[in-house]
């Protein structure tokens, strides 16, 4: 009964035409995550059984073939994307409403916004900007430094919803880890974006990922946050890269530069109440206690 029935679900997705048409994506992920955990993962683990059948090794070949044709398409779909981008024509609203066609605005999710989490438009922005395996950290993180972990890709939309930013401003992401923020924020606005990254691979990374969209307004600086120059910053992210005295510490360095000129910070995670108690800094939403909603501040 166990064979018959991983047998029929491998042939109901591979029959399933909707699939491979290439705006069902949202569909596409949910069924590729399900040959990958509910049937490949499960056969690994009969496979390790005494007498395992010899039918199993065949419905696992079969699953990863399926799998294997599914994630061709997004992959087809992903590389002319890029190409689209590499020459100009698939930025701003234009590649809003590329990924509103294949992800929806919500990102097919129904990830509530007061939680952490990812969804399809994740994978959706995952396989659009960040096309090489992803590498291992080289540098040995102070106590206080946070491991890095990707910002959700709606926040970063509700982020360039929210900042209005104008063709002048110069946006940093601090700790920008991998570069899909000051990536994709660029990409949707057309501003100048920089990335302030501690480890030198994920930077290297940012850079190889910017460069492959031949994007020359994005930048990614392998430094200290507490060293970084922020002399043309106006507009600030941060996704708890750190916490403590380090955090407190770049607070200052923003203070500073914040009585040359108004600057903005949007927070997510758990830096966000540490930051609300800063002085110099007014909270413009109800969000200053929440973790996981994001924080939007406006020096004084």
């Amino acid at each position: 009964m166990v064979i018959y029935k991983i047998q029929s679900d491998i042939k109901t997705i591979e029959k399933n035409s909707a699939l491979y048409e290439e705006t069902n994506f949202n569909s596409r992920v949910e069924a590729i995550d399900y040959l990958e955990f509910n049937i490949i993962d499960r056969i690994e683990g009969l496979l390790q059984t005494i007498n395992p059948p010899e039918k199993l090794i065949t419905l696992k070949q079969d699953a990863e073939r399926v799998k294997r044709q599914l994630e061709d398409i997004d992959n087809t779909l992903f590389q002319r994307l890029r190409a689209d981008i590499r020459d100009g024509g698939c930025t701003g609203t234009a590649l809003r409403g590329r990924i509103d066609e294949y992800v929806g605005h919500d990102g097919g999710g129904g990830q509530r916004h007061d939680e952490i989490g990812y969804d399809s438009l994740d994978v959706f922005i995952n396989g659009l900007l960040l096309s090489q395996a992803v590498p291992l950290e080289t540098k040995a993180r102070e106590p206080e430094m946070v491991a890095y972990q990707q910002t959700p890709a709606r926040i970063i939309f509700e982020l360039v919803e929210q900042a209005h930013l104008r063709r002048e401003d110069v946006f940093y992401d601090v700790g920008s880890g991998l570069g899909q923020v000051p990536i994709l924020v660029h990409l949707l606005t057309g501003v100048a974006a920089k990335g302030i990254e501690f480890e030198p691979v994920y930077c290297d990374y940012a850079r190889a990922c910017a460069a492959d969209l031949n994007l020359s307004g994005v930048e990614f600086i392998n430094t200290d946050a507490r060293t970084a120059d922020y002399s043309d910053g106006t507009v600030f992210f941060m996704y708890t890269p750190f916490a403590g005295s380090i955090l407190q510490d770049v607070l200052e360095k923003l203070r500073r530069e914040s009585q040359k000129r108004r600057i903005r910070l949007f927070t997510y995670g758990p830096c966000t109440p540490q930051v609300s108690r800063q002085s110099w800094l007014k909270c413009l939403d109800q969000n200053e206690d929440h973790l996981y909603k994001l924080g939007i501040f406006t020096s004084l």
